[in-house]
This record gives C-alpha cells, structure tokens and sequence, in this order.
C-alpha cells in the first residue's frame, strides 16, 4: 500500500513536470535521476546515479543538468504548484532561509570563501537562498535562487565561463528573498505569514517592501536594532525589553522544533509611532528558560489583533526550514553535485526540491489515507 502511494505520487509529478522537456530522452532520465536522489545510495552524483539507472557512463545524467533541453524555473514552479496542492493551506508560512555549499576551487558559479551559517564560519562555497513553504500538513522548499557575489558579477569574463548571462546582476540575499516572494505572490500561494532569521530582518528595506504589499512577517533582528513606541520614545532592542515588568513575561510552547518541545519565555511591546488601520507592530522577545541572559528579537507586523501566542508560534515555525534543510541534503541529496556551472546548479537544485516534494507529499497523502481507514472503521 505505501509503495503505491509512493509511486503514485512520482507518477503524478513526472506528469505535472513532462511538458517542461522538449524530448523524450530527458523526460525519462529525469525520472532516474529523482528517484536516484532518494534511493539511499552513500552518495549522490553522475556516476552512482548513472549506475542505478543501468547506463554505463555518467554523460547522461551530468548532459540533463548541463545542456539538455528543458524548462528548470517551469519544473520549479511546478514543485511549487505541487508542494500548494497538498500542503496549501490559508495559514501557511513563508520561511526565507540560505544555506552553505562548501567546494573546492574557484570555478564553480558564486564560490568564494564567504560566511556559511551552515558551517558557522567562514569557508570556501556556494550560498543558496531557498523559500520554504510550512502548513499543518507539512513542509518543503518550493523555490531557490544561488547569491552571486559581488567579485563575481564584476568580473563579466569569469561570469561567463561559469555560463553566468550578461544580464544576471548582483542582488543582495534580502533581494533574492524579495524575487522569491514576489513568485509566490504572483502564484496566488496561500500563505499568512512571512519568517526569517536576523539576515534578513534586520534589513529594513525588506521590511518596508513586505508592509507595502501588507504581507505580515515576525523577522529575527539584532539586539542593537533601534525601534520607537507609540508614545515616540526611542531605543534599542534590548534596552526596550529589558525595561518591561518581569510580570509581563510569558511561558509559551509553541511545539515541537527541530530538537525537540520549544518551550521559552515570551514578551511583546508595541512599536512604530502610527499604525495603518487594522494593522499592529511589535518588537517581540523570547527568552530562554534555563538562561535568562539568552533572549532573540523579532519585530512584527500583522493584523492588530494578533495574540502574543501567534506571534510565538510563527517565530518558532522557523525552524521547519532548518529540517528542509537537513531532509534534503540527507534524503534528497541537495548538496551533493558535481557541477559548475550556474544552470546546473539550478537543474540539480530544482530536482532535489522536486524530490523533498514528492517525500513531503507522500507522507501527507500516507497520513489523509490513515485517517480515513480510522473514520470508516
């Protein structure tokens, strides 16, 4: 029975993808190479995935991610379009996110030795920047976007021998984030919510675009961030929350997280001089339990009547990213390619994402089956 539903899910992608390839040959490799990705080999590349689909050298599958003829960004927006159907729901939560690809040399598109949250320092790479998608239902990456450094996009020659387009210029990660979410606005994804880490919510003009399209968001931000109050005093984050009552704090659980039950202290004063109508902004602090010296910043924006438990509960639905992140570089085999080149990268990409849909989905439909057989019995 699972291993119908699991085949009948990749029936049901590869269908919804086959018209993004222009001949047979890739249509049906493609197929190899995403169940390839999540067949449990040691490790993941041209020649283990060329071996399991019965070829004899890996010329194939490495020409599918290099030159072959087919729509990356359309079998991206089906993923994505797949991910809505059987994850969608109105109160989901956009989660912007980057993540490390360490490398060696100096050819591969956007490598230099550049912060990796990743590894936690600094380390020869690849940065992705990825937007996942979280309901009640699940959750799964659903589009991607490889930062370029700037002594990359100025150096048009190297650009090019990374098959870099002329056109491609440099974007900041928030930017990228910004591209991302204007996709999903654009595709009607059902969604309440926007979450990211300080990276991104410290930077206001990212803020300032969400408001101006009244998406709400609970961003991370740094402790010094500068904030003003209804009453127009101003100060830094810290300092704000260190000023509230201690009577004011509240032990919240917001669920389980990616180590286990998230169970912190909460506290949230209001911000921002004047408030649109129907709308409230927050600076929201959450503070360890076991050391009250450990406290995150977030501010908020989002409909005035917003409860401090939902703005806990977004703030800590971040963390579903974070095991994107880890479902697919163990079970999806995002980090592990051979490539160089910019749209290889993003063929890879865009299949393992294809791949952690099609776990995501399964699971999804596995548990809607379960609950059937419980009601007919």
């Amino acid at each position: 029975m699972v291993l119908d539903l699991v085949a009948a899910e990749l029936e049901a992608l590869h269908e919804r993808i086959s018209g993004r390839f222009a001949r047979s040959e890739p249509r049906s490799r493609v197929r190899e190479y995403v169940t390839g990705l999540v067949a449990g080999l040691e490790r993941k590349n041209g020649w283990t995935l060329a071996e399991r689909a019965g070829e004899i050298s890996p010329d194939g599958m490495q020409r599918l991610l290099r030159r072959a003829d087919w729509d990356v960004d359309g079998v991206r927006d089906d993923v994505r379009d797949y991910v809505v159907e059987r994850l969608g729901d109105p109160a989901g939560v956009l989660i912007v996110d980057d993540t490390g690809f360490l490398k060696k040399g100096t050819r591969s598109a956007g490598v230099q030795r550049q912060y990796s949250g990743t590894a936690g320092r600094v380390e020869n790479c690849q940065i992705g920047v990825f937007l996942a998608y979280a309901s009640g239902a699940g959750h799964a990456l659903i589009d991607r976007e490889l930062y370029l450094p700037e002594s990359w996009t100025s150096d048009r020659d190297r650009c090019r021998a990374a098959g870099i387009t002329d056109d491609i210029e440099f974007a900041t990660k928030p930017r990228l984030a910004q591209h991302m979410i204007e996709r999903a606005l654009d595709a009607q994804v059902p969604f309440s919510w926007v979450t990211a880490d300080e990276a991104y919510g410290q930077v206001k003009y990212l803020r300032v675009w969400l408001e101006e399209r009244d998406i709400s968001y609970v961003l991370a931000t740094r402790c010094n961030d500068d904030v003003f109050t209804p009453d127009g005093r101003a100060g830094r984050a810290d300092e704000m929350i260190a000023a509230v009552p201690a009577k004011q704090w509240r032990r919240i659980s917001v669920g389980d997280g990616a180590h286990g039950r998230s169970e912190y202290s909460w506290v949230r004063i209001p911000i921002r001089i004047a408030w649109a109508p129907g709308r409230g902004h927050w600076l929201l602090a959450r503070r360890s339990l076991s050391d009250p010296t450990e406290i995150a910043y977030y501010v908020c924006a989002g409909p005035r009547r917003t409860t401090l438990t939902e703005l806990a509960t977004i703030a800590g639905s971040r963390w579903r990213v974070e095991e994107c992140f880890q479902q697919a570089k163990n079970e999806a085999g995002l980090d592990q390619y051979q490539v160089r080149t910019y749209r290889a990268w993003y063929a890879h990409i865009t299949l393992s994402m294809l791949a952690l849909a099609w776990l995501a989905g399964t699971k999804t439909e596995a548990i809607k089956g379960e609950s059937g057989s419980k009601i007919r019995a």
